[in-house]
C-alpha cells in the first residue's frame, strides 16, 4: 500500500508539472535601446498576439549602459526568421508591458545564432513610447527655439517700431477717409477712361486692318520700283557703253577741228586790227614798212595785196 500510494503520488506531481505534454523552448536575445520600464520578468511575448513564449532575463549591457538585454524563451517550432521585429508594447490601461513579434516572411531563412554569439538576436524598433517620446521632444525643442524667437520680435525696439507703425497705418487711414469722396471720383474717372479704351480699341481695328492693306500696296509699289530701277539702271549701262564709244571716236576729230577753228579766229581777230588800223590795206593791201636802224633797204618787201 505504501508503495502504490508513493507511485499515485509521484505520478500526480509528474503530470502536473507536464510530464510527457511539457513544451520546450528555445532561447532568443534582444537588444532594446529605450527604457524597459513595465517590463518584467516571465512577462509574455507574443507573435502577431499569440502567446509564443516569455521574458526569461533582463539585464543592461556592460559595454553601453544605454542599452538592455533581453533574453526570451520561445517556444520550439515558432518560426523565428531574420526578417522578424521584437517591440515593446503596453497591454491596456493597466500599463502591463510585454513584447510583440512581426514580420518574418514565408521564404525568409530561419533565425540563427552568428558566430560569437550565444543565441540568436532579434531585430528591435523602437516602441511607441519611445516614438512618441522623440517626437515630443522634437516638438517641445521646436516649441522653446519659437517661443525664443518671438520673446526676441517682442522686445523693446521691436515694440517700439511696431507702435509707430500702426500709428502711421492710422495716419493713412485717416487721409485716406478723408480724401473718400477724391477717390471715389478718381475710380469713377478711371473706369470711364477704361470704357473709353475699350471704344476706341474696337475702333482701332478696323484702323490697323486699313493700314495693313495700305503696307501691303506699298510693299507692291516698292517691289515695282525696284524692278524699274533695274530697268533704268540697265538702261543707263547701256547708255554709258554708248557714250565711251562715243568719246573715243569722235572726241580726236573735235579737238582738230577746235584748233583749226582757234587758227581762223586768230587769223580774223588779225584782220580785224589791221583793217581797224589801215582801212585802206582792204584795197591797196597791206603797206610796207620802213626799214628800221640798222635794217638793209635791199630786202624785198611784200608784194602789195599780200596779207
Amino acid at each position: 500500500m505504501l508503495i502504490l500510494g508513493a507511485a499515485l503520488v509521484a505520478g500526480a506531481l509528474w503530470l502536473a508539472s507536464g510530464g510527457a505534454l511539457q513544451k520546450k523552448y528555445d532561447l532568443y536575445q534582444m537588444i532594446a535601446e529605450e527604457s524597459v520600464a513595465g517590463l518584467n520578468l516571465e512577462a509574455p511575448v507574443k507573435y502577431s498576439g499569440v502567446n509564443v513564449g516569455k521574458v526569461s532575463e533582463i539585464e543592461l549591457d556592460p559595454a553601453n549602459p544605454e542599452r538592455v538585454i533581453l533574453l526570451f524563451s520561445i517556444e520550439r517550432g515558432t518560426p523565428i526568421k531574420e526578417d522578424t521585429l521584437a517591440v515593446l508594447k503596453t497591454q491596456g490601461l493597466t500599463g502591463i508591458t510585454y513584447v510583440e513579434l512581426s514580420g518574418g516572411a514565408r521564404d525568409a531563412p530561419p533565425l540563427l545564432a552568428a558566430n560569437g554569439n550565444s543565441y540568436p538576436l532579434i531585430r528591435s524598433k523602437p516602441s511607441l513610447s519611445a516614438r512618441l517620446e522623440n517626437v515630443m521632444t522634437s516638438v517641445l525643442t521646436k516649441l522653446d527655439s519659437t517661443s525664443t524667437n518671438f520673446n526676441a520680435l517682442l522686445s523693446e525696439d521691436n515694440q517700439a517700431a511696431f507702435k509707430s507703425a500702426l500709428a502711421d497705418l492710422a495716419i493713412v487711414a485717416h487721409t485716406v477717409a478723408a480724401r473718400q469722396k477724391a477717390i471715389d471720383q478718381g475710380i469713377t474717372d478711371a473706369a470711364r477712361t477704361l470704357a473709353n479704351s475699350s471704344r476706341a480699341s474696337a475702333q482701332l481695328g478696323p484702323a490697323i486692318e486699313r493700314i495693313g492693306r495700305g503696307a501691303e500696296s506699298i510693299e507692291k509699289m516698292g517691289n515695282s520700283v525696284t524692278q524699274t530701277s533695274a530697268s533704268a539702271g540697265k538702261a543707263v549701262g547701256a547708255i554709258g557703253t554708248d557714250v565711251q564709244r562715243f568719246t573715243a571716236e569722235t572726241l580726236p576729230e573735235l579737238e582738230r577741228l577746235l584748233g583749226e577753228l582757234s587758227a581762223l579766229s586768230n587769223s580774223l581777230r588779225r584782220l580785224s586790227e589791221q583793217t581797224e588800223r589801215n582801212p585802206a590795206s582792204l584795197l591797196f593791201g597791206r603797206q610796207p614798212v620802213a626799214d628800221g636802224p640798222g635794217e638793209s633797204s635791199s630786202n624785198t618787201a611784200p608784194a602789195r595785196g599780200q596779207p
